[in-house]
């Protein structure tokens, strides 16, 4: 699970940096500065929880099935959140309507509050002597 957690979390802030070069240097000609902000939104969010997939990795004290847990909240939520900004915030430059991604973003925020609530729940019920 170490693992997964870690290749997932540089993937994903490896993409994060990837497109926030994209925003930060060719956006910003296609979209309005409201889209570009919403893009941005998108990336910070992708790279706050690529960073904590990594941190979590590292955490000897979560035991691996919170780990897998967290791993699924996080994957599922940054995919469902970040992914539904970048498509609803470059729609114009597409000439399609991704309007129907609408109600995904908040369902990916969701998953991703429920990830650091059970991490902030396991954490404290921890009685381990190592604690």
């Amino acid at each position: 699970m170490v693992k997964k957690l870690l290749i997932a979390g540089i993937l994903f802030a490896l993409t994060a940096v990837v497109l926030g070069a994209l925003g930060a240097h060719a956006l910003e000609k296609y979209i309005t500065p409201d889209q570009l902000k919403s893009f941005e939104t998108g990336v910070r969010y992708q790279m706050y929880h690529a960073l904590a997939l990594i941190l979590v990795a590292l955490i000897p004290m979560i035991t691996n099935k919170t780990k897998k847990t967290v791993f699924y909240l996080f994957t599922s939520g940054i995919i469902l959140f970040s992914v539904s900004i970048y498509l609803l915030s470059t729609a114009s430059m597409w000439n399609t309507s991704f309007s129907f991604l609408g109600p995904v973003t908040p369902v990916g925020g969701m998953l991703l509050i429920i990830g650091w609530v059970v991490l902030l729940w396991k954490i404290i019920s921890n009685n381990s002597v190592n604690s």
